[in-house]
């Protein structure tokens, strides 16, 4: 592959990242190479293909020349909300959230690299007349990161990096609204308020890294992800069921917007090499959900009178996520691949919904990467189970009494690098 073809090609890639996206803890994702699948995203320490950009950028320094990696990971899931009024289940959807990077070596001492990747997605859809559509029957976040960074080998064990993340972040959302306000899911759907909200914002964020190999069986590395204040603009949409008569001047379509912030988050790993074509990596991540503690929206025409804005608590909690992950190079074109996560549910029982319906997850994943030089060629599949839930009834929320159940998703990842 031609240098030429690199930015157009990565252009392509930005395209297809604004696609759909899957459910994660909360909503942050870390697919971001089938290798890096396969290994549960114990990356951090290792850092030693063009993904590093995203797990820990400071270890690009490992790679001579120029380096391009490309793929996405195919995710298919699933899950079941058992209410008094019948068990709902999710709509059947498939995501492929993409990835692509290029490395490329200035000279001995600096590495420039170039990243497009998902961090934060969400898709959670209902049938529009089911039990919980006062709260929520379609959610959908979007969003692709463009991440540019320099790295610096201060040392041949010891390299820096450093970058800026620029992020374009789209939400939707579609509830219905009880005209009587009480909100009993026995209702009759057709006298129900459709509502809709659409919203786009862009924002800018730090990128700071380290990677440290002081023996030639040890490694270790660090990176912060920075906070991101969204200042997100859209429109709300309102329609109006014939059957309930309401004055012109309630519920028209309007200008919206709110405020979201997301996480800063930290990720770091250790990885040992016990043996000469062994390697394992225990990793963890801790993200600050903590900073959102509501969802507010402000409209800028009343909805009815004295009514200009919607509030919702969240009150998430930081979480971690824990990772173990082991590569064996089977033959000089094989590496064998195994990994096992643990992620944290940032959301309690007392503010659990249904732009969220999970809880805790575990992970189980494998995978192959193929050595062909200058070509490779990962692939990785996962098990994603996610752990029941009772949720009590909050009627002023929308929520009925509810067992979030059956929570999975398979995912399927392939990855294609070249090496210049």
């Amino acid at each position: 592959m031609h240098r030429r073809f690199v930015l157009p090609f990565l252009m392509v890639i930005a395209v297809l990242l604004v696609n759909g996206q899957a459910r994660a803890a909360g909503y942050a994702l870390y697919e971001f190479s089938a290798r890096g699948d396969a290994l549960g995203g114990a990356m951090v320490g290792r850092a030693d293909d063009p993904s590093a950009i995203a797990y820990n950028p400071a270890g690009i320094t490992q790679l001579p020349g120029a380096q391009v990696m490309a793929g996405m990971t195919v995710i298919a899931p699933s899950a079941e909300v058992k209410t008094p009024f019948g068990t709902e289940s999710a709509k059947d959807n498939v995501w492929f959230p993409p990835h692509a990077y290029y490395t490329q070596q200035l000279n001995d001492k600096w590495w420039f690299g170039m990243g497009l990747f998902s961090r934060f997605g969400l898709a959670t859809e209902f049938s529009d007349d089911w039990a919980g559509r006062y709260n929520n029957y379609y959610a959908h976040i979007k969003s692709a990161s463009l991440n540019p960074v320099l790295a610096y080998k201060v040392t041949d064990e010891l390299s820096l990096a450093a970058g800026v993340e620029a992020m374009w972040f789209q939400f939707t959302q579609k509830k219905n609204i009880d005209p009587t306000g009480t909100n009993n899911p026995l209702n009759d759907p057709a006298n129900d308020i459709r509502s809709k909200l659409d919203g786009t914002a862009y924002a800018p964020g730090l990128t700071a890294a380290v990677h440290y190999k002081p023996l030639s069986w040890l490694a270790m590395g660090a990176t912060y992800r920075s906070q991101m204040e969204l200042d997100v603009q859209g429109w709300a949409d309102f329609t109006k069921p014939g059957s309930v008569p309401l004055p012109p001047s309630y519920f028209d379509s309007t200008h919206a917007s709110g405020r979201i912030i997301l996480p800063d988050m930290v990720f770091a790993g250790v990885t040992v090499y016990p043996v000469e074509d062994v390697s394992v990596e225990v990793g963890a991540v801790w993200t600050h959900w903590s900073t959102y503690d509501q969802l507010s929206i402000d409209f800028d025409n009343d909805l009815a009178p004295g009514v200009d804005s919607s509030t919702s608590v969240k009150d998430w909690h930081d979480t971690w996520r824990y990772c173990l992950g082991v590569e064996w190079a089977a033959l000089p074109w094989l590496d064998v691949r195994g990994s096992y996560v643990y992620d944290q549910s940032p959301i309690d029982d007392n503010h659990a919904d249904y732009l969220v319906p999970a809880n805790d997850r575990m992970i189980f994943s494998g995978g192959l990467g193929f050595n062909f030089e200058p070509w490779v060629v990962d692939l990785s599949y996962s098990y994603l189970h996610i752990q029941g839930r009772a949720v009590s009834a909050r009627p002023e929320d929308g929520v009925v009494s509810s067992y979030f159940q059956n929570g999975q998703a398979h995912m399927i990842g392939a990855s294609v690098s070249y090496a210049f």
